[in-house]
């Protein structure tokens, strides 16, 4: 069975982070759901607007196999006051699926994270108490995947991949890509 991903994307969204990921995993085969907080085009911290595939309103997330937090500072600040967002996460969770947050979003984890590993923007680090910080670049620690910047977004996506369909397809995609990995 085709593994499924939902990206939650909310206005302020880094683009870098959310368009890296889709892009990469749809190279590697995933489907993948871009799920919007709002309706019509969301504008990401640079202005660049994209379209959610469905409404957050049409998500639960026992239907997918990883759900995918976008950093960027508003973004991360509306995904954060979005009780949808958190519904989401808990099912997720609850339900043992894989969640990846990137750049400002790791610390929408914090309170399922005491005691594990992560990475985050490294301003962020004071706001996740009871994690274990690293400098790593991406950082897996059970479930959770996190990673630290718009510059790593690229090492995070191939990490996705990994998780869900292992090293030969990020070889795979890599071939045409050509990323240093």
């Amino acid at each position: 069975m085709k593994k499924q991903v939902l990206v939650l994307l909310a206005p302020g969204f880094e683009e870098i982070e959310a368009v890296t990921v889709v892009d990469i995993l749809r190279r590697a085969g995933i489907h993948v759901v871009i799920a919007g907080t709002v309706d019509g085009p969301i504008s990401a911290a640079r202005g660049v607007k994209m379209l959610a595939d469905i409404s957050i309103d049409q998500v639960t997330a026992s239907t997918f196999d990883m759900v995918v937090l976008p950093g960027g500072g508003e973004g991360t600040a509306h995904l954060g006051r979005d009780k949808r967002v958190q519904r989401i996460l808990e099912e997720a969770i609850k339900g043992e699926k894989l969640v990846a947050a990137i750049c400002a979003a790791p610390t929408l984890l914090t309170r399922f994270m005491a005691g594990k590993k992560a990475t985050c923007y490294p301003s962020m680090e004071a706001m996740m108490p009871g994690v274990i910080h690293t400098e790593d670049r991406v950082c897996v620690d059970g479930q959770f995947i996190t990673s630290r910047s718009p510059g790593t977004a690229m090492e995070f996506a191939f990490e996705l991949v990994f998780q869900l369909a292992g090293a030969a397809r990020v070889r795979a995609v890599n071939e045409g890509v050509m990323a240093r990995l």
